[in-house]
């Protein structure tokens, strides 16, 4: 399965809605059968459109209220400091992306905290595991947009 079509696409959209949806309800929202619906759902796992089905958490009721963008620039771009990079990088269970970026930017950082002393904390770690030659922070003071959901319709 490398295409899909309308149908498939008014799935994926209603799973990333809500991916607790029964079958049946789900097939009524796009127009098909029980068993047809499980069907391309088992289709579109199989060929990886379907990576998994999460739980949204609320970062507020959790004490994680600091959403912060690092932005990181380093003076060594070989295969090993990479290595070291991401591995550093995913073990922190604050960092939620990591992105190596284009232009001026070497790589972007989304992370979420409790507040600046957690920032700090993390901030540090993360120093200590890695050589970065110059870090910035952005501290959301708004989220006005932010979804998981990819545009499929």
């Amino acid at each position: 399965m490398t295409d899909i079509d309308t149908l498939d696409r008014k799935i994926l959209h209603q799973l990333q809605q809500d991916a607790t949806l029964p079958l049946e309800e789900l097939g009524n929202r796009v127009g098909l059968s029980r068993n047809a619906c499980w069907r391309r759902v088992k289709q579109l796992e199989d060929a990886g459109f379907l990576r998994g089905r999460v739980a949204l958490l609320d970062p507020e009721k959790l004490d994680l209220g600091l959403s912060v963008f690092i932005q990181i620039r380093t003076n060594r771009h070989d295969a090993d400091w990479l290595a070291r990079f991401a591995s550093a990088t995913r073990a922190m269970p604050e960092i939620l992306g990591v992105y190596r970026m284009s232009g001026d930017l070497d790589y972007l950082v989304r992370a979420r905290v409790a507040d600046m002393k957690a920032y700090d904390r993390m901030y540090q770690r993360l120093i200590e595991k890695i050589e970065l030659s110059d870090v910035s922070a952005s501290f959301v003071m708004e989220d006005i947009k932010d979804t998981t959901a990819l545009p499929v319709l």
